[in-house]
């Protein structure tokens, strides 16, 4: 059985007026990830993502090389174990 995790993401950039959440929104569902993404008062963007960590690591790698990668400044990765407290993945505010 794969390993479980969470990451926690802090998305520094121009992400926030670009359609990033919704980007984002989609590449975690087709993983099946749990968590949310938000838009922070700074510019920045948050993510919590749950799941087996190689998927959370394939998630990541598909962020940083898709479409809204030339929007992306710098990502901060905080690992920690898996909680299991999200139901699926939301938009937040």
């Amino acid at each position: 059985m794969e390993e479980l995790a969470e990451a926690h993401i802090i998305i520094e950039g121009r992400v926030q007026g670009v359609g990033f959440r919704f980007y984002i929104l989609r590449l975690a569902e087709a993983a099946a990830l749990k968590g949310y993404v938000r838009n922070l008062y700074d510019g920045n963007v948050e993510i919590e993502v749950e799941g087996e960590r190689e998927t959370i690591k394939t998630f990541l790698e598909k962020l940083q090389g898709g479409s809204m990668k030339l929007y992306i400044k710098d990502l901060d990765i905080r690992w920690s174990e898996c909680k299991n407290k999200h139901a699926g993945f939301n938009i937040t505010f």
